[in-house]
């Protein structure tokens, strides 16, 4: 393995951001050639900036976001080869001496390389200098010089397509928010018991190529900081269709426990009457403020909306809603209901919800249902409320409101 992907594997760590990783790279090679200060910079707009700097002092001459005009820097020289890459002395070699920063620094050894980025393209330099001469500075420093440099330019072009990815996926789901290729669907809930639809879960698809499911796009929104609009845009357009559903049926909405503590429940639910909604709690990973998410539902639970746990059994986080939460209703996973009719196991742990759901007057429902010896399996473990293809498929507004199960 090279020095390089070394090095790269050393700094690029996960967690870190590219800024911090830079900073390792530049306090190593600082450490390492005994000079005074390192710093990374960008070439752009006709300035060179100073990305990141070593050491971090008020002191330094050098400072992180600070600037000046290009074509004044020995950085442009360098790159363009009016300046050598490794200089003992800065100001006894004509060209820098002409330059004024080199006396009001003062800069005396100076090493410098450019970062050229995977494209090809060059993004800036990489450089070291000291306040002294020194002439023990040799073309194996400059090599190693070389190679930091090209660690540095690795990391900062992983920066730019991650950061060129998130653009295009900011866009994609703007796009989404302000046209027709966000829709909602709605997939009927079945109760055996009164042979009869008992609500519908509103559900998002989004008509944009490629294709992607659901989950990813709430989860890329979320990435980009568009969660939150995106999921009230969901509610906004199930909640349109509670007037043409049937006066006895529910319309279950998802919201995660992010967006419920911004405090947008006022604006999303204000004016709906809250007796027909079932609001799911849909985050998949731990909770730490229970307390807090439940002052903020009280109110709306108080004026008669219910709430829902999804997905139990798909993970401990669900288990832990359950528990703190005091939910009305319990959603079951499809995959704990997938195959129930073969698997003892999972009729086991559906049995233990049915038992606990019994005990605590917690309704039960049972996701991913799509064959007859399924439902069947269900029932004779107490579980009469049913959604999934066995029953419908999600469906447009007008299909539900007329909907008539042939089972």
């Amino acid at each position: 393995m090279a020095f390089s992907d070394l090095l790269l594997g050393s700094v690029a760590v996960r967690g870190k951001t590219t800024s911090h990783s830079l900073n390792e790279l530049l306090r190593a090679i600082r450490q390492h050639l005994g000079m005074d200060v390192a710093f990374i910079s960008q070439f752009t707009g006709g300035q060179r900036i100073f990305r990141e700097v070593d050491p971090s002092s008020p002191h330094n001459p050098v400072q992180p976001g600070a600037g000046d005009p290009l074509e004044e820097s020995f950085c442009l020289r360098v790159v363009d080869g009016r300046l050598p890459e490794l200089m003992h002395d800065a100001r006894k070699h004509p060209v820098a001496a002409a330059l004024p920063v080199t006396e009001a620094v003062p800069v005396g050894a100076h090493m410098s390389v450019p970062i050229k980025l995977d494209d090809g393209s060059v993004y800036g330099t990489f450089c070291c200098f000291s306040h002294a001469a020194d002439l023990t500075l040799d073309e194996r420093d400059l090599a190693m010089m070389r190679v930091f440099a090209d660690v540095a330019a690795h990391l900062i072009s992983a920066e730019q397509r991650a950061a060129a990815s998130r653009s295009e996926q900011e866009s994609r789901i703007r796009h989404a928010l302000a046209s027709d290729w966000h829709t909602v669907l709605y997939q009927p809930i079945f109760d055996t018991q009164v042979n009869g639809v008992v609500g519908f879960e509103a559900l998002s698809r989004f008509h944009l190529d490629p294709y992607q499911p659901p989950d990813h796009w709430f989860q890329k929104a979320y990435e980009v900081g568009l969660g939150n609009a995106l999921e009230a845009r969901a509610i906004h357009k199930a909640l349109e269709g509670l007037e043409s559903l049937p006066d006895n049926a529910f319309v279950s909405v998802n919201m995660s426990p992010e967006h419920i503590l911004s405090g947008a429940m006022d604006e999303l639910f204000q004016d709906h009457a809250l007796e027909r909604v079932v609001l799911e709690i849909t985050e998949h990973a731990e909770v730490d403020h229970y307390g807090d998410l439940m002052r903020m539902i009280k109110p709306f639970r108080e004026r008669g909306m219910q709430l829902a746990v999804d997905d139990a059994g798909a993970g401990y986080a669900s288990f832990r809603h359950i528990l703190n939460l005091e939910p009305d209703r319990i959603k079951l996973d499809m995959s704990l209901t997938r195959h129930i009719d073969t698997d003892k196991s999972r009729r086991a742990l559906t049995a233990a919800f049915a038992k606990f759901a019994s005990e605590t007057d917690i309704s039960l429902v049972a996701e991913g249902v799509e064959t007859p010896s399924e439902v069947a399996t269900l029932s004779d473990l107490g579980v009469f409320k049913l959604q999934g293809y066995y029953i419908a498929r999600p469906l447009k507004l007008d299909a539900a409101a007329s909907f008539q199960p042939l089972r």
